[in-house]
């Protein structure tokens, strides 16, 4: 287990290295954050002068060099838009995106997995058929329009829920909660359902298929022969089997709710690291967008990290194949 530890730990440390070089190599083609700061009208000096100050005269190498030492110091320099440290402007926007792709992946789980469930057991039924249509628009449809449609419906016409923004939140020293309060509750449903619905259709969808491919192993059937009942099968065998692999996907769709809430957070105007990712897009902030990848990325290997030690608690062959030395 330490050797596998070990070897992840290393393996993560060459993904950050090259997240990183890669996000530097790119941002170097988005444009000239200088010109953005001074505007159209500064003189040659005033560019150079500016360049030389914010370390932008030096080679990229050096450049990429001074961030990865930075970074390891938990520092990606200062905001090139609004000049203050890039560390502080992530700190107060993560928690808000935590927030939302935690309530996000809760519904996708509390939903998906009961009807995935479901549509397996039940398959055929015009219920389960339902489902599964459902499920198809859910992948189909792109995020930011089902944004706008559930805007434009709870929000414009109904009225039920606020179109945009955090609410008020509850500071718990660093951390800045909107969970804590009723408001902070009504405006975090909507961008909630629209970050869910996209996972949850995909969780219904792969639980149905694991579930069908488990009903139909040889073990179940002994377990028929062996009188157990239908409740015992399903839940005590067959599902607990399916959520093996369910386990990778929804480790992997956690990342990627953290990950692609932009689109989201700019639809709904909430207050996360996605919004501001695009307003440092927008603007040519490279220590913002180098930042944030790096976030992204470290996030990404941590939970790839955790599913892999998950394995080792659910599935007693990878411990029997660890212990031999496979």
């Amino acid at each position: 287990m330490f050797a596998f530890i070990l070897r992840r730990l290393m393996q993560a440390v060459v993904v950050m290295v090259t997240v990183a070089f890669i996000a530097f190599l790119l941002f170097q083609f988005v444009g000239d954050p200088v010109v953005f700061l001074l505007g159209q009208d500064a003189t040659p000096d005033q560019i150079r002068e500016l360049r030389a100050d914010l370390g932008l005269d030096k080679p990229f190498f050096i450049q990429f060099w001074h961030f990865l030492l930075n970074a390891v110091q938990g520092e990606f320099g200062l905001s090139l838009r609004q000049g203050a440290k890039v560390s502080r402007l992530i700190a107060e926007r993560f928690p808000a995106t935590l927030e939302l792709a935690l309530v996000a992946a809760f519904l996708a789980l509390a939903i998906g997995i009961p009807i995935g469930v479901y549509s397996a057991l039940r398959r055929g039924t015009f219920l389960s058929q339902a489902f599964m249509t459902l499920s198809l628009l859910g992948v189909s449809l792109p995020t930011f329009l089902i944004g706008i449609l559930l805007i434009l419906i709870f929000a414009v016409t109904l009225g039920w829920f606020p179109s945009f923004g955090r609410g008020p939140t509850v500071q718990i020293g660093w951390w800045s909660s909107g969970l804590l309060t009723p408001k902070g509750w009504h405006h975090i449903v909507l961008p909630a359902v629209t970050l869910a619905i996209f996972q949850l259709t995909l969780i219904m969808r792969l639980v149905r298929a694991e579930m069908l491919e488990v009903l139909r192993t040889d073990y179940i059937k002994f377990a028929r022969a062996r009188g157990l009942s239908n409740r015992a099968i399903h839940f005590g065998h067959a599902l607990k089997n399916t959520l093996v692999p369910v386990m990778t996907i929804t480790g992997l769709q956690l990342g990627g709710l953290i990950a692609f809430a932009i689109i989201t957070e700019t639809v709904f105007q909430w207050p996360g690291m996605g919004l501001l990712f695009i307003q440092a897009v927008t603007f040519a902030d490279i220590p913002v967008m180098a930042a944030y990848l790096c976030l992204i990325a470290l996030i990404f290997v941590v939970i790839n990290l955790v599913v892999d030690l998950l394995y080792f608690a659910v599935d007693p062959r990878l411990r029997v194949g660890g212990g031999r030395g496979h």
